[in-house]
């Protein structure tokens, strides 16, 4: 089975190498190439590590307040409670590896339905998805946390989560996108 998923607005690919049920639950293994201008913005995880392994090119990522600059060869680890980013300001595509401890079902399926939102022409040009619920499940399952004073939305989308859950919302975005 092809367990490699595509995002045309980021334009970037992320390949499966591992999933939680290859592992019995001890880690996700994820291969992504990220396109130049791409990445994903300040967060935290109270529940996995995450793990970045430079490949190919140049990925920048942010641990706390410092930003490390990996080369084909580096890694750098975003223990739990640790606010991080990643992105690519390169020039060109980088390629690099993130392995989550102890792995995450719930990051799995957001990134298959958050591609497969983008698509089938379901997410704004920010790569968000325009049903708001969707969005704040999404945020739910992945299991990220907003820092500072970002974290007062968090709140919210929690809410819009559960109501996400009561619509059967969830149901229907796993029967259409998650197919491992």
């Amino acid at each position: 089975m092809d367990r490699k998923i595509y995002n045309p607005i980021q334009k970037d690919y992320v390949t499966f190498l591992k999933t939680h049920a290859d592992t019995n639950g001890e880690y996700t293994l994820v291969e992504v190439e990220l396109a130049d201008g791409g990445g994903v913005g300040l967060h935290y995880h109270k529940t996995y590590s995450e793990k970045f392994y430079c490949l190919d090119g140049e990925v920048q990522v942010q641990l706390g307040k410092i930003m490390h600059r990996l080369k084909p060869g580096d890694s750098a680890t975003a223990d739990p409670h640790v606010n991080h980013l990643f992105r690519n300001r390169s020039g060109k595509t980088c390629r690099f590896r993130v392995e989550l401890r102890p792995a995450s079902r719930g990051f799995e399926q957001s990134l298959q339905i958050g591609y497969g939102l983008a698509g089938d022409g379901l997410c704004k040009p920010n790569g968000f998805p325009k049903d708001r619920l969707a969005l704040a499940w999404l945020f739910d399952i992945s299991e990220s946390n907003l820092p500072g004073w970002m974290s007062v939305f968090e709140f919210i989308l929690r809410r819009q989560a559960k109501k996400a859950r009561e619509k059967g919302v969830d149901s229907k975005l796993i029967e259409t996108y998650v197919r491992f």
